[in-house]
C-alpha cells in the first residue's frame, strides 16, 4: 500500500512539472525558442576538403621501399659524380695516351695510386674513360626514353581512342613491327655516319612502336568508362578527355615502360658496338669499353678492363628497373588509401 501511494505521488510531480514546461515555452515568443546558426563560409569549405594529393601519396609509398629509395640515392650521386669528374683535380683526358718520361706509353697498368683501375692497351686512364662512357650512355637511354615516350605516348593513345585511326596505326604497326628491331639498328647505323645521334635515330625510329601498342591497349580498357561518356555527351572536346581523363589513369604504367627503356637503350647501344657498327673510339661508351675488354677476358691480369665498365653497366641496368618497378606500384592509384 505504502509503495502504491508512493509511485502515485511520483507520478503527479511529474505531471505538474511537465504542465509548467509547457506553459513557459506557450509564453515565450519563437525567437526565444529558436535560435539559427549563422552561416560560415570557412566551415562549408572544411567539411568539403580533403587534403589527399596524390602525387603525395605516390611519394609516401614510394619512399617506404626502402631497397628502391636505396638505390635511387646511389643512382643519383653516381649521375651527379658522371658531370663533376672532369672537373676535379688530377683527372686525365678520356682520349689522352699518358707516356712516362722515356716517352713510353703506360700500357695496361694495374689499378694503383697513379692510375685508380689502370690502363688499357694503348695508355688511356680507364678511370676517366668509364665515366665518360657512363655520361654517354645515360644521355643516349635518356633521351631514347623520352623520344619513345613523347612520339608513343602521343601515337598510342590517338590509337586507343580515335576509333577512326585504329585501322590506319594498326596497319602502320603490323609493319613496323615485322621488320627486327636489330635489323634495323644495323642498317642505320651502317648506312649513317656512326655518332651518337644516329644510335638514339636508330633507336627511337622503331622503339616508340611498343610504347604506342601498350598505351593504346590501356586505353582500350578504361575508354568506354561511365566518367568517359559521360564526358563526351557533355561535349568535353577529345583533346581535353585524353589529357584529363585518360593519361592521368596511365601514370603508373608509362613510368614502368620508360624505366625500362633506359637500360634496353644502353644495352642496344653496347650490342651495336659489340659487332663493331657503334660509336667510334674516340667517344667513349660503356658499349666502347666492353667491347674492349672483352678481347681481353682469357688474360687474368687484363680482366679488370672488362669487369668495372661491367659493373657500372649493370649497377644502371638493375637501378633502373628496380626503380622503376617500386615507382609503378605506387604511383598506381589501387594502393593508395
Amino acid at each position: 500500500m505504502k509503495q502504491f501511494s508512493y509511485r502515485h505521488t511520483k507520478e503527479a510531480e511529474l505531471m505538474n512539472s511537465m504542465e509548467k514546461t509547457s506553459k513557459n515555452a506557450s509564453d515565450m515568443s519563437e525567437e526565444e525558442l529558436f535560435s539559427f546558426a549563422d552561416f560560415n563560409a570557412e566551415d562549408v569549405e572544411r567539411t568539403g576538403y580533403s587534403n589527399y594529393s596524390y602525387w603525395r601519396s605516390t611519394f609516401q609509398a614510394f619512399f617506404k621501399n626502402k631497397a628502391a629509395v636505396a638505390l635511387l640515392v646511389l643512382l643519383g650521386l653516381l649521375l651527379l659524380f658522371t658531370f663533376i669528374q672532369p672537373y676535379l683535380p688530377g683527372q686525365y683526358d678520356p682520349n689522352m695516351i699518358v707516356n712516362d718520361a722515356n716517352g713510353m706509353q703506360y700500357r695496361n697498368v694495374p689499378p694503383g695510386d697513379m692510375f685508380i683501375l689502370g690502363t688499357n692497351s694503348i695508355g688511356q686512364d680507364l678511370w676517366a674513360r668509364i665515366w665518360a662512357g657512363t655520361r654517354t650512355s645515360l644521355f643516349i637511354g635518356l633521351s631514347v626514353a623520352l623520344a619513345e615516350a613523347l612520339i608513343g605516348i602521343t601515337v598510342g593513345v590517338i590509337w586507343g581512342y580515335v576509333r577512326k585511326a585504329d585501322f590506319i596505326l594498326t596497319e602502320v604497326y603490323n609493319i613496323i613491327d615485322n621488320i627486327p628491331n636489330t635489323i634495323i639498328l644495323i642498317l642505320i647505323s651502317y648506312i649513317l655516319k656512326p655518332g651518337v645521334r644516329t644510335l638514339i635515330f636508330a633507336m627511337c625510329l622503331t622503339g616508340w612502336i611498343q610504347m604506342a601498342r601498350f598505351i593504346r591497349n590501356q586505353i582500350l580498357i578504361i575508354r568506354d568508362r561511365d566518367y568517359n561518356v559521360a564526358s563526351r555527351c557533355l561535349g568535353t572536346p577529345t583533346w581535353r578527355i585524353m589529357v584529363r581523363n585518360l593519361l592521368p589513369y596511365l601514370v603508373s604504367v608509362i613510368m614502368l615502360r620508360m624505366a625500362l627503356t633506359i637500360p634496353a637503350a644502353i644495352g642496344n647501344e653496347v650490342f651495336i658496338t659489340y659487332i663493331g657498327l657503334g660509336l667510334p673510339v674516340d667517344i667513349p661508351s660503356l658499349g666502347n669499353l666492353i667491347n674492349e675488354g672483352r678481347a681481353l677476358i682469357t688474360s687474368p691480369a687484363l680482366r679488370y678492363q672488362l669487369v668495372y665498365p661491367t659493373i657500372i653497366l649493370s649497377f644502371v641496368t638493375i637501378s633502373f628497373y628496380i626503380i622503376g618497378n617500386a615507382f609503378s606500384d605506387a604511383a598506381d592509384p589501387k594502393n593508395h588509401v
